[in-house]
């Protein structure tokens, strides 16, 4: 059971009425709290700040809470638009690295809570284009195969372990938002990414080996995999790719870059692997059913477990843990 699963446009209107009283709260702190201030507005003139965050922010999404869908859209493109300017400004200055930070985050909330307000759902099919839209794989060879996953593994881990990871750091740094880690902490992040990392090579070549495609969507398996790392838990890339990005984040000292992965942990899992999923149960039918009864989707099962859980609920429900 994912996540997404449980909300609809009452979620989207709860977040809107805490966002408005979140941002209430804060006005307040700004107008009594000179490290609030500080911390999140800098040198920026409060006054003028306040004369267009208070009605475009607070009222717009206090209003949206009531269903007025107009509102959201208003309070939704006004945090956009503030998280841009607020990002521009911490990078140039160095100066509102939190008020920026937390702006970043209330996009992301409110855009959320419109598409909640306004379609009832999150669109998740919407992530589900170019290399994430499913598509068999073309037969060829297992070298070939193997020769696509290399080129996917150096593209993807580059773009995620290494790009992304460095422009989050460069920017906790200038935004004054780094928290020293002690070597111990970086020591363990090296450990973690090498075993993450051989396992993520594992589960690739096994993937390409047997399931004649690639662990990309675009060029996926045309046969089930449940062999290698693939007998202990449903998705071993994805695991490895989460540990991964909590690696990198430990290794380089930057608590941003282990909130980045654990973030796109919940992308993958509410947004990406129910369409995974139902892709495979659609081409594989029971044969995957009974795989996905029998093999959990993030920790591997003690074999006792497995035989209890059979005996308490012979029919599939939710094996998801």
């Amino acid at each position: 059971m994912t996540l997404t699963s449980h909300l609809d446009r009452r979620a989207g209107r709860v977040y809107f009425a805490l966002q408005a009283t979140a941002g209430a709260l804060w006005w307040v702190g700004v107008a009594t709290v000179s490290a609030v201030r500080e911390a999140t507005l800098g040198g920026l003139p409060v006054m003028l700040v306040a004369l267009l965050d208070i009605p475009l922010f607070v009222v717009m999404s206090a209003l949206a809470a009531f269903g007025l869908r107009w509102c959201a859209a208003a309070a939704a493109s006004w945090t956009v638009l503030v998280t841009a300017s607020m990002a521009i400004y911490a990078t140039v200055t160095g100066l509102a690295g939190w008020g920026a930070l937390a702006m970043v985050a209330a996009s992301i909330g409110s855009l959320g809570a419109l598409l909640l307000v306004t379609l009832d759902r999150i669109p998740s099919e919407w992530l589900l284009v170019g290399p994430f839209r499913a598509r068999v794989a073309s037969s060829a060879s297992p070298r070939a195969h193997l020769r696509r996953t290399a080129a996917q593994i150096v593209v993807f881990w580059g773009g995620a372990l290494v790009v992304v990871p460095a422009a989050i750091a460069a920017l906790e740094m200038r935004w004054g938002l780094h928290l020293a880690m002690p070597m111990g902490v970086r020591a363990a992040g090296a450990v973690l990414l090498v075993a993450a990392s051989a396992l993520g090579i594992r589960s690739a070549t096994v993937m390409a080996g047997t399931g004649d495609g690639t662990p990309l969507p675009s060029a996926t398996a045309a046969r089930l995999v449940v062999t290698g790392p693939y007998r202990h838990i449903r998705n071993p890339m994805a695991v490895a790719g989460i540990a991964q990005g909590v690696a990198v984040g430990m290794l380089c000292g930057s608590w941003l870059v282990i909130l980045y992965a654990l973030c796109g942990s919940l992308v993958w899992n509410d947004l990406i692997r129910p369409w995974e999923e139902k892709d495979l149960a659609a081409r594989f039918g029971a044969e995957y059913e009974r795989y996905r009864e029998r093999v959990s989707c993030w920790v591997p099962r003690r074999p006792r477990a497995v035989a209890r859980r059979r005996e308490a609920a012979p029919s599939y429900t939710d094996p998801d843990v």
